[in-house]
């Protein structure tokens, strides 16, 4: 699987570079400038410049770029830019609609990190994820409604905003990508909901979420990390493992526990560190 992990990604406005170092010193295991929505028109040049000079000033800093998106005039001039920094990591693709987009991304020699935001992007899922250069995808809801006219409000459009969740998870497993992230949770003060919103997207394989406030961070680790029942019972299966010798198989609490069982509780064991 391809990847390091990534349980937060925190947006900062490419126009606010007084923010730069403050982002970066949020805790989240990714930081994104922001070259696209946060950025008004007149400043996309501006935004560039002010990365550069933050980047020459900072050589260790290390961060994401939502460049604009494919169809946008400034979108070669950011890739130009991504592609001539060291500290540029990654490139976040909005608004990608085919694989064409993501090679032209790739080009940067930079991993490619598209957003699956559009229903032309949602149908061509398939050879989005299979491109090369993609590390993991992640889901813009908030633009994707956009784009299909949903009523967010109503349990209908969560319901087909879940399906393509799901589907962004499913190809993000069959191209064996890294976990992908969620979008953007916009109620910078229902810590709650963010909570709920993390876990719900955790439920369904995603292994973190994109936010844009630094308290958000914490919130969106906290909630990938399982309850003290659960990891109490993953302990046990790894404990009665390693007392079972290795075995294939085995009983506990009248249960069988088998490779997958195990695997699993590893695997929740490994979000609590």
């Amino acid at each position: 699987m391809k990847g390091s992990t990534v349980r937060s990604a925190l947006f900062v406005p490419g126009s606010r570079p007084e923010r730069f170092a403050k982002a970066l010193a949020a805790g989240a295991d990714a930081v994104i400038v922001d070259f696209e929505d946060a950025v008004e028109e007149a400043l996309k040049a501006q935004a560039r410049q002010h990365l550069a000079a933050f980047l020459a000033s900072h050589p260790q800093a290390r961060v994401w770029v939502r460049v604009n998106a494919p169809q946008h005039p400034g979108h070669a001039d950011d890739l130009a830019f991504c592609a001539t920094q060291p500290g540029v990591v990654a490139v976040l693709l909005p608004k990608v609609e085919s694989a064409a987009q993501v090679a032209l991304a790739w080009r940067t020699g930079k991993p490619v990190l598209p957003i699956i935001e559009t229903a032309k992007g949602l149908l061509a899922l398939a050879r989005i994820a299979g491109a090369e250069g993609v590390e993991r995808l992640s889901f813009g809801s908030l633009d994707l409604a956009l784009d299909l006219n949903l009523n967010t409000d109503s349990a209908s459009a969560q319901a087909f905003l879940d399906q393509a969740r799901m589907a962004v998870q499913l190809h993000s497993r069959g191209a064996d990508l890294a976990p992908p992230l969620d979008g953007v949770f916009p109620a910078i003060g229902d810590p709650e909901g963010q909570q709920r919103a993390m876990r719900h997207a955790s439920d369904l394989g995603y292994g973190g979420a994109l936010c844009i406030h630094p308290s958000q961070v914490p919130l969106i680790h906290a909630a990938l990390v399982p309850d003290g029942q659960v990891l109490a019972w993953a302990q046990r299966v790894v404990d009665a493992s390693a007392a079972a010798g290795g075995a294939g198989a085995f009983l506990l609490d009248g249960q069988m526990v088998d490779a997958p069982v195990l695997l699993r509780a590893q695997r929740l064991l490994a979000l609590a560190t």
